[in-house]
């Protein structure tokens, strides 16, 4: 059954609304949407998945408790949603990031700053789009992630009894901060979330745009990496299943892999399915499978429509530009100094 609240608030913005914001679009195209549109092919046959895509939806994803029984809005109820962010979040309020746009319309509120002095401006945002589905998540068909483990239900709780230490170096910070990796796959959307894919007939590279990394995929028939041999993105292997390129990953870093920074954290056991799906002239799906028996009690497959971008990916110099690593060092000794 429908949430009414939720629908009588979303409908109710649809009526009253006073503009619609550039940090909403229009849901990605499909092939019902393209009539008459087939897939371009390079001269071997296969799709030609090239050029830069960028993931800017607004769908969390896991689907909110509010639309647990909703696994699809409405037509009314999308455009009703995206007007409300329209009123809810304009291009001077401070950003909004990954799920919390979302989730902030449903519960009438605008999100919590980060940290006390905010956030730059939305308007350093690249536009979000709605569509009908709630969840990212497509199995299990709840739209959520399955439970974690017993076992690691116990490392997480033992590492939140763990004091935070001020960082003594670089070393005792995020992957993130340190500019080494955002881990894959990158679930934060609008956010650096540019991707470029280069084809050629033995291989596909994948150019991510935070901290530009890029993941180089044999197409090959060579072996996969002893298990020893571990990296940030996993060693991955490619192969085309008809018009789909199919991407397993494994050998992940045994120091965690962030998913885009969301801290829906995997680990070194984690064997990672992408596939890759042109879909219409201007949408490539990208759905993935994590099974990873040792964080979650069973697999899961999400899918994100990327579009495609009509910008170029620039140099990501994370760590040439990294000024606010050395910023929380100095915090760090500034801290212990006045704690003296």
């Amino acid at each position: 059954m429908r949430t009414k609240a939720i629908v009588i608030g979303i409908v109710a913005v649809a009526t009253t609304g006073s503009g619609v914001l550039g940090q909403t679009s229009s849901a990605p195209r499909t092939p019902a949407a393209s009539s008459g549109w087939s897939v371009p092919r390079l001269a071997d046959g296969r799709p030609d998945l090239q050029g830069v895509w960028e993931n800017n939806s607004a769908t969390p994803l896991e689907r909110p408790r509010e639309l647990a029984n909703t696994p699809r809005l409405t037509e009314a109820e999308v455009e009703a949603m995206r007007r409300k962010a329209g009123t809810v979040f304009g291009p001077e309020s401070d950003a909004v990031f990954g799920d919390a746009l979302y989730l902030a319309l449903l519960d009438e509120n605008r999100p919590r700053q980060l940290g006390a002095t905010g956030t730059y401006s939305s308007n350093w945002l690249p536009d979000r789009f709605f569509e009908p589905r709630t969840s990212l998540i497509e199995s299990p068909a709840n739209g959520r992630l399955p439970p974690i483990t017993p076992e690691n239900a116990r490392l997480r709780a033992s590492r939140a009894t763990v004091p935070v230490e001020r960082p003594a170096s670089a070393a005792d910070l995020s992957l993130q901060d340190r500019c080494i990796s955002y881990g894959v796959p990158d679930l934060f959307a609008a956010y650096m979330s540019l991707y470029r894919i280069v084809q050629a007939p033995d291989v596909v590279a994948i150019e991510m745009e935070k901290i530009h990394d890029v993941r180089v995929v044999p197409l090959d028939s060579r072996r996969a990496l002893p298990a020893s041999f571990t990296h940030y993105m996993g060693d991955a292997r490619g192969r085309w299943e008809g018009d789909t390129l199919v991407v397993e990953t494994a050998n992940f870093h045994p120091a965690g892999n962030y998913m885009g920074g969301l801290f829906r954290q995997s680990d070194a056991n984690l064997k990672l399915t992408e596939r890759f799906t042109l879909v219409g002239p201007d949408t490539l799906r990208y759905e993935f499978t994590v099974n990873d028996p040792t964080v979650w009690t069973a697999p899961w497959t999400a899918a994100i429509y990327w579009q495609r971008a009509r910008a170029e990916i620039y140099e990501y110099a994370c760590h040439e530009g990294n000024y606010s690593l050395r910023g929380m060092l100095s915090g760090a000794r500034a801290d212990e100094a006045a704690a003296r």
